[in-house]
């Protein structure tokens, strides 16, 4: 219960950060569109900050098998969602930015500072392995699909900054390198924007719609019960029959924070995919907001469900 509470003030805190942006918006100083540009610095230079940083703490053997159960919990909820979503998605007529909303979770951008706030610093490590796992499948999946691209360009993921900043940080933890003090303060202070940047991101493209339009979409509330209520259900199911929590005396803390991270709001990256690709951002951004703020309430009652269940 106590974790409930701490969530529901976190969240509040993202939301409020979202009508932040919202305001700078309606009030004339920025237009909607400039949120493009926070959308890239959010892609391209914050995360790959928040990734490097994350994987500077000490090697231990404790630390490594964490780190191997969250992998395998991570890619075990990510290749059987995305199967199961490729049926539904013919099934219910889902588009490209629908599909990526269900299936993206918002874990890139809540994570950090939800595992900080709730659990503390040094278990945000096992919330990256998910979020790295996330992002091998934001480059490639969802840029394809909202890019609709024909193809995969494999130079061009491999290539790409965040998939870069995952192999350093990978290899930076098992050779046990350390990076200057100078730089791990600075790659903390630019990652710590993540959370407030992407909000920000998310209530400026939020500014330029209309309302009412929104929130008489029903279509909008169906993908937010989709994102909030069936995928978390059904990722509870998979965790607590894996049996990977009895593997680690810190197993069931390890599952919370994979089952936080599945269980956060659509991705606000997919928003900003749709921006750089020429997608339907401003649909992306709505599904965004209307997860976001339903969440408030559904993130704590889903933990309690894990707390009683797994």
């Amino acid at each position: 219960m106590h974790i409930s509470i701490l969530l529901m003030e976190q969240i509040a805190e993202l939301f409020l950060m979202i009508f932040m942006g919202f305001l700078i918006v309606k009030t004339g100083l920025l237009k909607d569109d400039d949120s493009k540009v926070l959308s890239k610095i959010v892609l391209y230079l914050i995360i790959p900050c928040v990734i490097i940083n994350a994987f500077q703490v000490d090697y231990t053997m404790d630390t490594v098998k964490g780190l191997l159960i969250a992998l395998a919990a991570s890619v075990m909820i990510q290749i059987i969602l995305l199967i199961i979503l490729s049926v539904l998605g013919k099934l219910l007529h889902l588009n490209e930015v629908e599909i990526a909303s269900v299936y993206y979770s918002n874990s890139g951008n809540l994570i950090v500072p939800i595992v900080t706030f709730i659990l503390g610093q040094e278990w945000v490590l096992y919330g990256c392995v998910f979020m790295s796992v996330q992002l091998v499948f934001l480059w490639t999946h969802c840029k394809k699909i909202i890019s609709r691209e024909p193809s995969y360009d494999w130079k061009k993921i491999v290539l790409n900054i965040n998939m870069i900043s995952i192999f350093i940080g990978i290899i930076l933890f098992f050779t046990r390198i350390r990076l200057p003090e100078i730089i791990g303060n600075t790659l903390s202070a630019v990652g710590s924007m993540i959370g407030p940047a992407s909000m920000f991101v998310t209530g400026m493209l939020f500014a330029g719609m209309n309302l009412k339009q929104i929130f008489a979409n029903k279509r909008v509330y169906f993908i937010s019960f989709l994102r909030l209520i069936a995928v978390p259900l059904f990722s509870l199911v998979l965790l607590k029959f894996s049996h990977l929590a009895s593997l680690s005396a810190d197993g069931n803390q390890i599952m919370l924070i994979v089952f936080l991270a599945v269980i956060t709001p659509s991705a606000s990256t997919v928003t900003q995919m749709c921006q750089v690709y020429g997608n339907d951002s401003r649909y992306a951004s709505a599904i965004n907001v209307v997860t976001t703020l339903f969440s408030i309430i559904t993130m704590p009652l889903m933990v309690m469900l894990f707390q009683m269940i797994v």
